[in-house]
């Protein structure tokens, strides 16, 4: 009998162990300077389907972190939305504004094939329509395209459809009102969601602060939307009811609970808490309400699945709709059980999941 070393486990398989990933599959080209990462979570839903971003990564490390955080949270989102898909994430590391190419999308194109359907993509930051078209070249996995292609286009709009009505259930458990008039609310990005989310804000008749890693953009929407732009760190001082958070993640940490002076928190971000088991906790303690990020952002998803089920956007829209009564749902449970509403929405989701897997286990 040969005697097999055990290895200690690497940082790796670590993290895939931790969240319990099923694939992480990395794409490198030469050529066309290709550098990405798929993180497929869990597919006993369905397949995969997750967004691609294009971001200048500081490090490999931070961006396999990402796709392994996005992708988790994907599946929770299809889950808790009633979806029949799994979830996956993809990241390319690149400036998505001077290195993006149509080679470059096309050969990532051919990596999402080569996964025979187990991973869908779609548009996420840093990425356009445009660009599902190039992948499509390669593809048939992609979901997003143009309408002019058959597909529900820009997903942005449902997006933000429904993060305003989760925005619009935790405020009425906080302030005994869904109503949004004269409320005043922190929107922290204002691409192409945080715009959509304005434009529903302001003819509400909410009041807008405002904040983007551009400047240009930040002062192009302050203006369009007579809203107060401050910047990117000042956001979290500001005194305000809501915090819309519509970046990258991790805005809730140990520095910004601090300074939040807010009593909800909803926006389009994914991960949103830094460490939901810490941050999910403290915001209790700090009597604000958290509108779970992978919950109420779930309208983009649910609009790339009616296009991948052959439905249309006028039913996105209805299916997106019921994030209100499911974000009320979720923080009614969640104080019910004396715990914080991520960790309610979580349990739900692997729920279904569990359920659903059951139902799978017969041949």
């Amino acid at each position: 009998m040969v005697e097999v070393q055990t290895l200690p486990e690497t940082p790796i398989f670590g993290q895939l162990a931790e969240h319990q990933h099923e694939q992480v599959v990395y794409c490198h080209d030469h050529e066309t300077g290709l550098r990405a990462i798929i993180g497929i979570h869990n597919t006993v839903l369905g397949p995969a389907l997750g967004g691609t971003r294009m971001w200048q990564y500081a490090s490999e490390t931070d961006a396999l972190h990402d796709v392994l955080r996005l992708s988790r949270g994907m599946t929770y989102k299809a889950a808790i939305s009633g979806l029949n898909l799994g979830g996956g994430k993809a990241v390319i590391i690149g400036d998505a504004k001077t290195q993006k190419s149509e080679a470059l999308l096309r050969k990532f194109g051919r990596f999402v094939e080569n996964l025979n359907g187990k991973y869908i993509t779609a548009e996420d930051v840093g990425m356009t329509t445009k660009d599902m078209e190039y992948i499509h070249m390669e593809t048939s996995h992609v979901a997003g395209l143009p309408e002019t292609m058959g597909g529900t286009g820009d997903p942005s709009p449902v997006t933000a459809y429904g993060v305003y009505m989760g925005m619009k259930a935790a405020a009425n458990k906080a302030f005994g009102t869904d109503s949004l008039a004269g409320k005043r609310v922190a929107v922290q990005g204002v691409g192409h969601v945080g715009e959509y989310l304005l434009d529903y804000l302001v003819k509400e008749g909410a009041h807008i602060v405002l904040t983007d890693y551009y400047e240009d953009r930040k002062l192009a929407m302050a203006a369009k939307y007579n809203a107060v732009a401050v910047g990117i760190d000042e956001i979290y001082d500001q005194d305000v009811d809501i915090y819309a958070p519509c970046a990258l993640g991790a805005t809730i940490n140990d520095d910004t609970i601090r300074r939040l002076k807010c009593q909800v928190i909803a926006g389009s971000a994914n991960n949103q808490l830094e460490d939901e088991n810490v941050h999910g906790p403290a915001l209790v303690e700090q009597g604000i309400i958290y509108a779970p990020d992978f919950l109420i952002n779930a309208g983009g998803l649910i609009n790339v699945y009616a296009e991948v089920i052959g439905s249309n956007k006028a039913a996105s829209m209805l299916q997106t709709e019921k994030i209100y009564d499911f974000t009320t749902q979720v923080l009614q449970k969640a104080e019910q059980e004396g715990t914080h509403p991520q960790a309610a929405a979580i349990r739900q989701a692997k729920q279904r999941i569990a359920a659903i897997g059951n139902v799978k286990s017969t041949y």
